[in-house]
């Protein structure tokens, strides 16, 4: 238990220090109670704060067993953690190039992941997103939810990602969002087209578009249908053409079909993935690559065409790959699960300005009439088209950390203060 709860508070301090940066350093909560100066604490530089999260994994991977119940955190967890965490702080202070002993250090902790701890990728991509495999092997870290009477206890996610009357209770609100149209640029897909290409298997795992079906949803009904559900029996809603997959469970039957109980309104029990199996096979591949344009080494080849070849249809291996292929691989990878904005403060630290110039280009704008598209099947050029009037985003080097809540600067003014050295030779455990 008390190994859980350390990677619990390492992952807490890791999302921590790439949202706000530098942040206080709260070691014995009970000290820092008795003692009363919690709203006089000075922030701890980000290097203090990467260390302590690494000596926080460190020990506990000495109190973690190496295999433990399903669902729960074990000692391969912390690996992979760690791995990421030292990939992440490979760029920090640096400049156009990563610090070699955090990528060694990143390929050392997540090949013991891919090499010792047993665990393999799910045939079938999809299928890690659904209820029966809660609990998988390719689950490292999660966020394990339950319906029941305690309100946050529960997934609400489809209530916000799902379409309206995906479930019979009647809280789903998001027909008007979806998948931006970037991602699907980088699916190879065009919502302005009736057909699916279909080449890789995660873009319908991660978006509905026009065309789909899903066995997966709507069981009891024979499959949903995503042109019958959306276009058809109401007015289209999407201004992307596309609407979320992920977090999404389909309807009472399908959650009872999948974990044995039903949903509930605004609440299911499906898991929310923080850290997977094939996040860290991405790890290897990318601290192996390191500072170098390309690498040929048999294991990160074969870590990233583990990765690729599940999904995408006719897939030949690659024999040499570069860091572009891995970050978009992460992307399609990890598309939707909360990940790809920490890919980018992390590039941010050593690329600031290759990180803004690729978030200001992408096509993050609405299509205008689609509804009028998918209705007809007709595409009008002067009625249906991207909406390219609306200004590109708008990052700056600021946009990469956020403010303290104004709370917290009211309690406590020296958060306003510059970070000051922590004493990382006092921790004790």
């Amino acid at each position: 238990m008390k190994g859980e709860a350390l990677v619990w508070k390492a992952m807490t301090y890791f999302y921590l220090v790439r949202t706000f940066g530098a942040v206080p350093i709260i070691h014995n909560n009970s000290a820092t109670i008795s003692e009363g100066n919690y709203n006089g604490i000075f922030k701890a530089t980000i290097p203090n704060v990467y260390d302590y999260i690494i000596i926080t994994l460190e020990k506990a991977i000495e109190w973690l067993p190496e295999k433990n119940n399903p669902g729960r955190i074990d000692l391969y967890t912390a690996y992979g953690l760690l791995s990421k965490v030292y990939l992440t702080k490979s760029g920090y202070g640096m400049s156009g190039s990563r610090n070699q002993a955090d990528l060694d250090k990143a390929a050392e902790y997540s090949l013991k992941v891919i090499n010792e701890s047993g665990r393999s990728l799910l045939p079938v991509y999809s299928d890690v997103f659904r209820l029966k495999n809660n609990y998988s092997e390719e689950s490292l870290l999660a966020w394990h939810w339950v319906v029941s009477n305690q309100w946050t206890s529960q997934n609400s996610l489809q209530s916000d990602l799902g379409i309206q009357g995906i479930d019979e209770y009647g809280a789903t609100w998001g027909g008007y969002n979806g998948p931006s149209v970037d991602l699907q640029d980088a699916f190879g897909e065009n919502a302005l087209s009736l057909t699916r290409n279909n080449v890789d298997a995660r873009r319908k795992a991660t978006m509905m578009m026009y065309g789909d079906v899903y066995d997966y949803f709507w069981v009891d009904k024979g499959g949903l249908d995503y042109t019958e559900f959306a276009v058809t029996s109401m007015e289209y809603q999407s201004a992307v053409g596309t609407n979320s997959v992920k977090h999404i469970v389909g309807n009472d039957n399908d959650h009872v079909v999948g974990i044995g109980h039903s949903m509930g309104r605004m609440a299911t029990s499906l898991s929310t993935h923080l850290l997977r199996l094939s996040d860290v096979y991405l790890i290897y591949a990318e601290a192996a690559l390191g500072n170098n344009s390309s690498t040929s080494d048999a294991r990160a080849l074969k870590a990233y065409n583990d990765v690729r070849g599940r999904s995408v249809q006719g897939y030949e291996p690659k024999s040499s790959i570069t860091w572009n292929d891995i970050w978009k691989e992460r992307r399609l990878e990890l598309a939707c699960e909360g990940d790809r904005w920490y890919d980018y403060v992390r590039w941010h630290y050593y690329e600031p300005a290759q990180a803004i110039a690729e978030i200001k280009g992408q096509r993050r704008n609405q299509y205008l009439g689609l509804r009028s598209l998918y209705e007809s099947t007709v595409l009008d050029n002067a009625v249906t088209y991207y909406d390219t009037a609306r200004a590109s985003p708008n990052v700056t080097d600021s946009h990469f950390q956020l403010p303290f809540p104004d709370t917290d600067l009211t309690m406590n003014p020296n958060l306003l203060e510059d970070p000051v050295e922590f004493d990382l030779s006092s921790i004790e455990y």
